[in-house]
């Protein structure tokens, strides 16, 4: 996933790793993606090696030299093919450490599972804000109906996973 992210923004320009994070933060891309700040430079030192990306320039900045990357053909190539890839994979997994240790909720103590539950229906309702906040200003802005139907996708799964969590709690307090 990294690599898809890193290949489609030096498709807009060529950039250097700070450059890169930086987007990635400013776009919040980083929160509905695994990408990690520190797998940005392992993935470009990587797709450097694989051909996939080249040093277009080096610059300097004090002691530091800044590599300047950008897409080679070759890494377009393997950009579509990833595209293609990712366009046949399921939009989430049904797979969850969560429902793991649901399995297991009757070897702890009510009064401890129960707050620990409230706390994680706290922090998907505030995730839930940040996307319908994100959504209506990525709306200010001209957001593509695919983009909308992304956003829709993620809200929704947010509030069946509230609902979910309060039917857990409910059913704990029976």
């Amino acid at each position: 996933m990294t690599d898809l992210i890193i290949l489609s923004l030096l498709r807009q320009q060529p950039m250097h790793g700070y450059e890169i994070q930086q987007t990635i933060q400013t776009s919040r891309i980083d929160v509905w993606t695994n990408v990690l700040s520190g797998s940005i430079y392992y993935a470009l030192n990587k797709m450097e090696k694989e051909e996939l990306i080249r040093t277009e320039a080096e610059e300097r900045t004090g002691a530091r030299l800044r590599k300047i990357y950008a897409i080679t053909e070759q890494g377009e190539r393997y950009f579509k093919e990833k595209v293609r890839e990712s366009l046949t994979l399921a939009p989430h997994s049904v797979k969850s450490d969560f429902v793991l240790g649901l399995t297991w909720i009757d070897e702890l103590p009510r009064e401890e599972a129960k707050p620990l539950l409230e706390q994680n229906v706290k922090e998907l309702e505030a995730t839930l804000e940040q996307w319908k906040l994100g959504k209506e200003i990525k709306r200010q802005y001209g957001l593509p109906p695919i983009a909308e139907a992304s956003f829709d996708n993620a809200i929704a799964l947010l509030e069946l996973d509230i609902a979910y969590l309060r039917k857990v709690i409910g059913l704990m307090q029976q």
